[in-house]
């Protein structure tokens, strides 16, 4: 076998469902998973099922049942991710650039004896080390895991972030890429708030108020265990140029100020604007306390805690509401 040569760092990297959607965004996906083992690093790739697929097996599943065996779905809602690792796996293997795939169980991932939402107790990494000393770029189904019993078992909606930071720790890498159709975290949806600005960094503290509220970017375990084991997240978009890769938002523990970072509207009537120690920031309450004021809205509720404060309203908060709002707390810093 031909010896390697020196190995910079292994690199964890995560790629969503849109990122998987069609063999083009997969050639894309394979473009920076190749930049990364050009550099130097060894190469693990996390994925996600391809688009809407977890969704289609569940309706395969109700086509049998409307409560399905939950061991049995599990075993069902795996193969999506088994999909997207083969085709990732056969796709950089022809482009020159040995690589295998590895189920859950496959690479050893340990979950709880629960399905559905299981939780990773441990993860054995010999084999997934293993084929990196062989040079391989290794590529692991996200998602999913297996049981004391043997059973494959599922980490629920977003598991797949999981199981990327949950990999990163047990590697003891220094950070770990979450990649995705969104090239970070904003101050809002950016879907729903044209004037929303990409952030640099953010506490892990605050990315798990974000994702609790309902910010689709981060499932929120995965923060929580990258907060445990200090491990970085980069979040960045698999459709930027390869030139532009540290475009994109990091999630840490450093916290460099104390300015409101991000709106987010959970339900109809619900949002909550979140920022270290906003607690503190009475300036910013007063602003948004008058602007609520000045536009008559009733309040049910007003919470307010040492990362969030959370608006509950009478009647619905539309989108139009949400624009004006992130306007009022971020003209500041756009002047």
């Amino acid at each position: 076998m031909k010896k390697r040569g020196v190995i910079l760092s292994t690199i964890v990297q995560k790629y969503g469902g849109t990122s998987m959607g069609s063999i083009e965004k997969i050639k894309s996906v394979a473009k920076k998973v190749i930049l990364e083992k050009e550099k130097g690093n060894d190469v693990v790739v996390v994925v996600s099922a391809m688009g809407k697929t977890t969704n289609k097996l569940v309706d395969l599943a109700k086509e049998i049942s409307v409560n399905p065996d939950k061991r049995e779905l599990d075993v069902l809602l795996s193969t999506g991710e088994q999909i997207s690792i083969s085709k990732l796996s056969m796709l950089l293997n022809y482009m020159g650039y040995p690589s295998i795939s590895l189920t859950g169980w496959q690479a050893g991932i340990y979950t709880e004896d629960k399905t559905e939402n299981s939780n990773i107790k441990y993860i054995d990494t010999k084999k997934i080390k293993q084929e990196l000393e062989k040079g391989k770029i290794v590529i692991i189904a996200g998602f999913q895991g297996i049981n004391k019993n043997g059973d494959i078992t599922t980490l629920g909606r977003g598991g797949s972030d999981t199981t990327a930071v949950a990999l990163a720790a047990a590697l003891k890498t220094k950070k770990c890429y979450i990649f995705s159709d969104v090239d970070g975290v904003y101050t809002a949806d950016p879907n729903k708030v044209k004037s929303a600005k990409r952030l640099k960094n953010i506490s892990y503290k605050e990315m798990s108020e974000l994702s609790n509220e309902g910010a689709k970017v981060l499932h929120n375990r995965c923060v929580k265990i990258a907060e445990k084991f200090s491990i970085p997240i980069v979040t960045q978009s698999t459709f930027s140029s390869l030139t532009n890769n540290e475009i994109g938002t990091k999630i840490s523990k450093k916290i460099e100020d104390n300015n409101i970072k991000s709106i987010v509207k959970k339900e109809v009537s619900r949002i909550s604007i979140i920022g270290n120690k906003i607690i503190n920031n009475y300036e910013i309450i007063e602003k948004i306390m008058k602007f609520i004021h000045e536009n008559n809205i009733e309040l049910l509720n007003v919470e307010i805690d040492e990362t969030k404060m959370t608006l509950t309203s009478k009647n619905e908060l539309g989108e139009d509401f949400l624009n004006v709002l992130h306007q009022v707390i971020f003209e500041d810093s756009s002047k």
